[in-house]
């Protein structure tokens, strides 16, 4: 036997060996299980036939006015800004007053003008009355002199009134509050010529708050006084009160047709006026709704709204149609499509095909396996 030959034997075990290895290498890797996607699910709860309806809307005091001066006239002083708190009688802002208090001074002379005519009237008077009573003069000249006494009276009582009014006019020239309240608002400044009445300070008087909101149309009839809402304000998480619709608008705005309501507060010294407020309330609907996160929302090829529920026998997912009613702050309303008890997609939707296999999360299969025991459990959704 040659050379050759004897490692030719000696080397066929060792091939046979290597190539057995393969083989069973192969082999494993052929029955080897594609991984399974990992998916995270809800379970859809029984459905809402009330509609949640979310306003944003102002704090506002439920007496507000905006206070002007009574006359015209040039504004020389401003005392107060925004955010200062007034009692009444403090004065808030001046008007240069000069012209009116020559007018006062003009109907103070009318008045003493007046006074000494009627002081001549009424000399005159009683003498023709003391010649009337010796027959010394006529009936005829008598009653002259009284009408000249009852003219001159009336002179100077009309004089008397025109300097009452004069007085209040410069008094007018201080602006006063005639409320306590925190200064809201100012609507002119020291330089400024205003007309009477024009705004110029505004005042929201302490005690009750409300939030003032636009609603519109189609859902101002979800509003009626007495109505019980939820509110909350942005500036401060967990700060929320329940309040009551005290005030529907008869008419819509003109601009923007929407109708002002406005909602009773309760008294909480952490509610500041201006704040924004957020207003939640509950409207029949008329049909069930079931809430779904945003997230579980997809298209299918022809772009309509579906929803990949999981089947709890073999862990398999199924693309489902749904008709979507609406949107909110949390997600989307499905009013068909869905049955209480359904395991919807909400991550991993992008990745999913009809009857793909998947892996739950294990909250999930705990939750799934309570709902329904013995159908999905942890070896079932990894086979």
């Amino acid at each position: 036997m040659s050379a050759n030959f004897r490692v030719s034997m000696l080397s066929l075990p060792l091939l046979l060996t290597l190539g057995l290895a393969g083989c069973s290498e192969g082999g494993a890797e052929v029955a080897k299980e594609p991984t399974l996607r990992p998916v995270k699910v809800i379970e859809v709860s029984a459905p809402s036939s009330n509609r949640e309806l979310k306003y944003s809307g102002t704090v506002k005091a439920r007496s507000e006015a905006a206070a002007g001066f009574r006359v015209a006239g040039k504004i020389i002083e401003r005392l107060v800004d925004i955010g200062d708190r007034v009692v009444p009688g403090d004065v808030l802002a001046r008007l240069d007053v000069t012209d009116y208090q020559l007018q006062m001074r003009s109907a103070e002379a009318s008045l003493a003008a007046a006074e000494r005519q009627l002081e001549t009237a009424e000399f005159a008077l009683k003498r023709a009355d003391a010649l009337y009573r010796q027959q010394v003069t006529t009936k005829a000249q008598l009653e002259q002199a009284q009408l000249t006494y009852n003219q001159a009276l009336a002179t100077r009582d009309s004089q008397r009134s025109s300097l009452e009014q004069a007085r209040n006019q410069v008094g007018y020239g201080e602006l006063k509050a005639d409320k306590t309240g925190i200064v809201t608002a100012i609507s002119a400044d020291a330089g400024q010529v205003v007309a009477a009445g024009s705004p110029v300070v505004t005042v929201a008087a302490d005690g009750e708050k409300e939030v003032l909101m636009a609603v519109p149309e189609n859902e101002i009839f979800a509003f009626a006084p007495g109505k019980e809402v939820d509110v909350g304000f942005w500036s401060k998480d967990g700060l929320a009160s329940k309040g009551v619709v005290r005030e529907v608008a008869g008419s819509a705005d003109a601009t923007s047709r929407t109708f002002a309501v406005r909602i009773s507060l309760p008294d909480n010294p952490q509610i500041l006026l201006g704040m924004t407020a957020r207003v939640t309330a509950l409207a029949p609907s008329g049909k069930d709704f079931f809430e779904l996160p945003l997230s579980a929302l997809t298209q299918d090829a022809a772009k309509q709204p579906t929803v990949w529920t999981v089947d709890r026998t073999d862990a398999t997912v199924h693309a489902r149609p749904v008709t979507v009613d609406t949107f909110s702050d949390t997600g989307v309303q499905v009013s068909a499509g869905l049955r209480s008890g359904d395991l919807v997609v909400v991550a991993g939707t992008q990745f999913m095909a009809e009857d793909m296999k998947v892996r739950l999360a294990d909250k999930d299969l705990s939750r799934a396996a309570a709902a329904e025991p013995g159908r999905v459990t942890p070896d079932s959704a990894t086979r």
